[in-house]
């Protein structure tokens, strides 16, 4: 995998004119495939794309309209993964330049979900050879770290402007099976157990749910991942929450858009955002930038 061979932008950003303090983070709903990505996996793209929050950044598209910023990973989930760490893989899916610097021995790293996916289920090993340096070097910097930087930098432009930022870190999730904890709720919302957000914001996300008529779990199974650890700072006035809604929402069984559910969906959202642009309705206004 070459410098040259990526010649996407790794990352859109789209701002509405008048910006609110809300960024919408979309990690894993990037379609691109690079070729030498392509030549270095032993099963085809079919397989790859099944690490995909397939279409979910349709669901984010009103929100802009609402003043949000929507910050979106162009390449797939496959390429490099954004809601991971840096250094998040297990040392046996690497080469041995770089076993000694990963530090990630945790059950998502072991079934190769690491920042750069190694295996899925029946499909086994993805890549032709473990993931060396070099390889592991240019997803990062390439795909990884502009992802990062741009949401570093529109948290920094809304506390400038507002005081305090909201992050939407925005997932799909196949629907949750029979023998795992969360069977049957459509939209699970994550705070890293309060750590990322506050009680308004965690509020807000599951009433948006159960207004929709959805079963709505919290922090089980999927309680938040890299992107609230590193960029929510409640401290600091930036509250971030995790949202992943069940594909069958808005896709047909054949994973496509279903537009009739997904127009509800963007209504849905687009609210929601709207509504925690405002910060802790018990301290309305929540402006405190610098006059």
């Amino acid at each position: 995998m070459s410098p040259q061979s990526i010649s996407f932008a790794p990352v859109t950003v789209n701002r509405a004119a008048v910006p609110s303090p809300v960024i919408v983070s979309i990690p894993h709903a990037g379609r691109i495939y690079p070729q030498e990505i392509l030549d270095e996996a032993r099963v085809p793209q079919t397989v790859l794309e099944q690490f995909e929050d397939r279409w979910s950044d349709l669901i984010a598209r009103k929100a802009q309209t609402e003043g949000a910023t929507i910050v979106t990973a162009r390449y797939a989930r496959a390429v490099a993964d954004c809601n991971r760490a840096e250094l998040q893989m297990a040392s046996t899916d690497v080469a041995n330049d770089l076993r000694g610097q990963m530090n990630a021995v945790g059950v998502k790293e072991r079934a190769g979900l690491g920042v750069v996916p190694t295996r899925l289920g029946t499909a086994g090993v993805l890549w032709r050879r473990p993931i060396d340096r070099a390889s592991w070097e240019r997803r990062l910097n390439m795909i990884h770290r502009p992802y990062h930087r741009a949401i570093d930098q529109e948290i920094t432009c809304a506390l400038h402007l507002h005081g305090y930022a909201v992050l939407i870190d925005l997932h799909s999730m196949p629907s949750i099976s029979a023998n795992r904890v969360g069977h049957g709720q459509k939209l699970i919302v994550g705070d890293l157990f309060g750590a990322s957000g506050a009680d308004w914001l965690t509020g807000a996300a599951i009433e948006m749910g159960q207004h929709m008529g959805l079963s709505v779990g919290l922090n089980r199974p999927y309680a938040g991942g890299y992107i609230l650890e590193r960029h929510a700072a409640p401290k600091r006035h930036i509250y971030g929450v995790q949202l992943e809604w069940d594909r069958s929402l808005y896709l047909t069984p054949h994973g496509d858009p279903c537009i009739t559910a997904l127009i509800e969906l963007e209504k849905f959202f687009s609210d929601f955002a709207a509504l925690v642009s405002m910060g802790d309705p018990r301290h309305y206004p929540m402006n405190v930038a610098a006059e």
